[in-house]
């Protein structure tokens, strides 16, 4: 039932936002039509515990400003890089092994090594992340495993 409700909030807010109206009976047709979307997805069973993980959303409050800082650091980083003029760059790859327990776990984990300036998660085959970095410093931050570490405590399970 909360995967039901969360994910009719969800629909009816994508709604309001591609909308635009705020009529009372579009507001009307818009929360009926969330429902029936909603309860059509559920009885197509494409509503699951992985496409909707809303048992995350509580931890994504200490999560998201964690990988904000991240990329910001990052960014600053990749930009220094990008200014001097000797561009020191050494471009590599790594395979990383991931250390989350579920599918949802693994894409997290790869999306916020994308997300940070500078990575980006080439593949992902089974718990191995293959990485590209544009400086072997960047690849020795992940190899160390902070935030895999993090993703994983995200996750449910011990972290840092």
């Amino acid at each position: 039932m909360l995967y039901f409700i969360s994910s009719v909030v969800v629909f009816f807010m994508f709604w309001l936002v591609l909308s635009g109206h705020y009529t009372l009976m579009l507001l009307a047709i818009g929360a009926v039509a969330s429902i029936l979307v909603v309860g059509l997805a559920t009885r197509m069973a494409v509503i699951d515990r992985e496409g909707h993980p809303i048992y995350l959303l509580y931890r994504a409050v200490w999560y998201w400003p964690w990988l904000f800082w991240e990329i910001v650091k990052s960014g600053i980083s990749v930009s220094k890089i990008i200014l001097s003029p000797t561009l020191p760059i050494s471009p590599t790859l790594i395979n990383l092994k991931a250390t989350q327990k579920s599918v949802v776990g693994v894409v997290v984990y790869a999306n916020s090594i994308t997300l940070t300036p500078g990575t980006v998660s080439v593949e992902v085959e089974d718990n191995e992340i293959t990485v590209h970095a544009i400086t072997t410093l960047g690849a020795m931050d992940l190899e160390e495993g902070k935030m895999d570490r993090m993703v994983t405590k995200f996750e449910g399970g011990i972290g840092t």
